[in-house]
C-alpha cells in the first residue's frame, strides 16, 4: 500500500512566516503551496519550490479566496466563473515560478473556505475543476474524499486523489468539523497517528459519533500553520512506515509511483 503526506505550505507573507516549513518538508512528500491569494507571494513561493525540489517533494498549487486577512477561511460569494478564473490564475502563477526552477506543477488542491464549499457544492466543485483543466488537463485533482469535488473532477476528466486529514475530525456526514468546534483540530500526534492508521486499515474516515464512512484514500494532509505540525507529521509518519506502508509522492501519470 502507498500514501502521499502532504502538507500546507508556503503560507508566510512578505516578510511574515507561518508554520515551519524547512523543518516539516522532510517528512512529506508533496506539498500543496499557497499561490498568493490567502497566503504567499512571489519570493515565499520560490523559496517554497526550491526547498520541496531539495527535498525530493512532488509540489501542487494550493489556490484559494483573495483573503489573506481571513486566511482564505472566510466565504467570500462569487460566481463560479470567477472562481474557475480564480483557480487557473494561481496555478498559472506557481507553474511559472516552477518552470523556472525545472519543476512541474502535478497537482491542485484547493484551499480553506473555498474546499469547504465545493465539498458540498457541485457548481463550485465544478468551477475548480473547470479551472485545472484550464490550466493543464493533466493537473491531479486533489479533493476531499466523499466530495462534489472527487465527482466534478471525474466528470470532467481529471485524475483525482481522495484525500483525508490528520489532524482534523469528521462530522457524521464526512465533512470537516467546522474550526468553531474544541473537537475539530487534533493537535496530540498520538491521536492523530491512531486516526491516521485506522484510515488506512478500513478505508474510511472516522466520525465523531463512532461510524467509519468508506472511501478510497491515497494522501494524508497536515496543515502547516498548527505548532504542533511538526511533531504530528514526524510521528505519524513513523508508525505508517512501523505499519509497512510505503510514502510516495502524488506524481502526474504515475499515480503514488515513487517511493520515499
Amino acid at each position: 500500500m502507498k500514501i502521499s503526506l502532504s502538507a500546507d505550505v508556503g503560507e508566510g507573507f512578505g516578510p511574515y512566516r507561518l508554520g515551519n516549513d524547512d523543518a516539516l518538508m522532510p517528512y512529506i512528500s508533496s506539498a500543496n503551496i499557497a499561490c498568493g491569494m490567502h497566503a504567499g507571494d512571489p519570493t515565499t513561493m520560490a523559496r517554497t519550490i526550491a526547498l520541496a525540489k531539495q527535498h525530493g517533494v512532488s509540489i501542487g498549487a494550493h489556490p484559494g479566496f483573495r483573503d489573506i486577512q481571513g486566511f482564505g477561511r472566510r466565504h467570500i460569494a462569487m460566481p463560479p466563473q470567477e472562481i474557475e478564473w480564480l483557480v487557473t490564475y494561481q496555478i498559472g502563477a506557481l507553474q511559472s515560478l516552477a518552470a523556472g526552477q525545472g519543476v512541474n506543477v502535478e497537482f491542485v488542491k484547493p484551499h480553506g473556505a473555498l474546499n469547504n464549499i465545493a465539498h458540498e457544492d457541485p457548481d463550485v466543485a465544478n468551477a475548480i475543476a473547470r479551472g485545472i483543466r484550464a490550466a493543464d488537463d493533466t493537473l491531479i485533482f486533489v479533493a476531499n474524499c466523499l466530495s462534489e469535488m472527487t465527482r466534478a473532477g471525474e466528470n470532467h476528466g481529471l485524475q483525482v486523489i481522495h484525500e483525508a486529514y490528520a489532524d482534523r475530525r469528521y462530522a457524521s456526514n464526512g465533512r470537516l468539523l467546522p474550526r468553531s468546534d474544541p473537537l475539530a483540530v487534533v493537535r496530540d500526534p498520538v491521536q492523530a497517528a491512531a486516526q491516521v492508521l485506522t484510515m488506512l486499515e478500513t478505508q474510511s474516515l472516522p466520525t465523531t459519533d463512532g461510524n467509519n464512512l468508506q472511501t478510497p484514500i491515497d494522501t494524508i494532509c497536515f496543515h502547516a500553520d498548527e505548532p504542533t505540525a511538526v511533531d504530528i507529521v514526524k510521528h505519524v509518519r513513523k508508525k505508517i512506515l512501523d505499519s509497512g506502508v510505503h510514502i510516495s509522492e502524488i506524481v502526474r501519470n504515475r499515480q503514488l509511483s515513487v517511493v520515499r
